[in-house]
């Protein structure tokens, strides 16, 4: 079985250790293998981790609030049901997870819009801490290959009985020629397309390859509208702007205008509510 994954994050390398126990593993990446909205991320991996005080009915109202009601509920319900074993096995992987007893118990923080402490953070490094661990794991197993400055072009699709398969994709690589990359399965893990504005917080690499890669074979593709704006960013018109970890909000800062005056109140008070 050949896998071809496009895309270092979490979702990509995650996927590729998995894969290779039972096949070869190609990961393509537009540019270093670190480039990725994963290494950017800061403040940590939220999840139900304590489960005496917290609860995964809890986590589901406090997305579905966030996002002001447009989840989809059948998705949200399963990302917070298994969020607690998905951060098991970055532990396992072993990312190194700030812990606050000798038994390894890990030290939650908060952030805002969550109504109880349930945030595993490596301090503000928590996204590094785990694309650096999850780089190590990818690179010590041989069956896994990690091309660097390749560019996914287009998907390879075949017609087979009144389907249609992608087996691969058409690569720019670094020596500008086209290759064919022939695979049983392709995942792709490209992020988003939030590099279509001058000023954002995502990585430069969000430029939406993959999404419209996959549209012109006839994927669907929804929700295009939504793009993070980071509430926390700061920004300065002569220099590249960088987060101030979201944990700020969560332990009780508060986002004002010039006039002193809150405007994220909804979802700040929700983080002050929990205990």
């Amino acid at each position: 079985m050949k896998f071809l994954v496009i895309g270092t994050g979490i979702a990509g390398l995650s996927f590729s250790l998995r894969a290779s126990k039972i096949g070869e593993v190609t990961i393509i990446t537009q540019k270093g293998m670190v480039d990725s909205a994963t290494n950017l991320a800061q403040g940590g991996i939220a999840a139900v981790l304590d489960k005496e005080k917290d609860s995964i009915g809890s986590h589901i109202e406090d997305t579905i609030v966030a996002g002001a009601g447009l989840c989809d509920y059948r998705v949200v319900s399963e990302i917070v049901k298994d969020g607690y074993e998905r951060v098991n096995d970055l532990i396992s992987y072993g990312v190194d997870f700030v812990t606050n007893s000798p038994a390894g118990d890990l030290s939650l923080g908060r952030e805002g819009g969550h109504s109880f402490r349930r945030i595993a953070h490596a301090y503000d490094l928590t996204g590094r801490a785990i694309e650096m661990t999850l780089l190590d794991q990818v690179n010590s197993v041989p069956s896994i290959t990690v091309l660097e400055d390749h560019l996914l072009v287009d998907l390879i699709v075949i017609a087979d009985d009144n389907r249609s398969l992608c087996r691969g994709a058409y690569v720019l690589n670094n020596k500008e020629e086209t290759v064919k990359f022939e695979a049983d399965q392709t995942l792709l893990c490209t992020g988003g397309t939030g590099k279509v504005y001058l000023y954002t917080s995502n990585p430069d690499i969000a430029t939406g390859d993959g999404i419209a890669a996959a549209s012109r074979v006839g994927a669907s593709v929804a929700n295009m509208e939504f793009v993070q704006f980071h509430p926390t960013c700061l920004f300065h018109p002569r220099a590249k702007n960088f987060l101030i970890s979201e944990a700020v909000r969560g332990e009780g800062a508060m986002l004002l205008n010039q006039n002193g005056e809150r405007f994220m109140n909804k979802y700040d008070e929700r983080a002050e509510l929990a205990t």
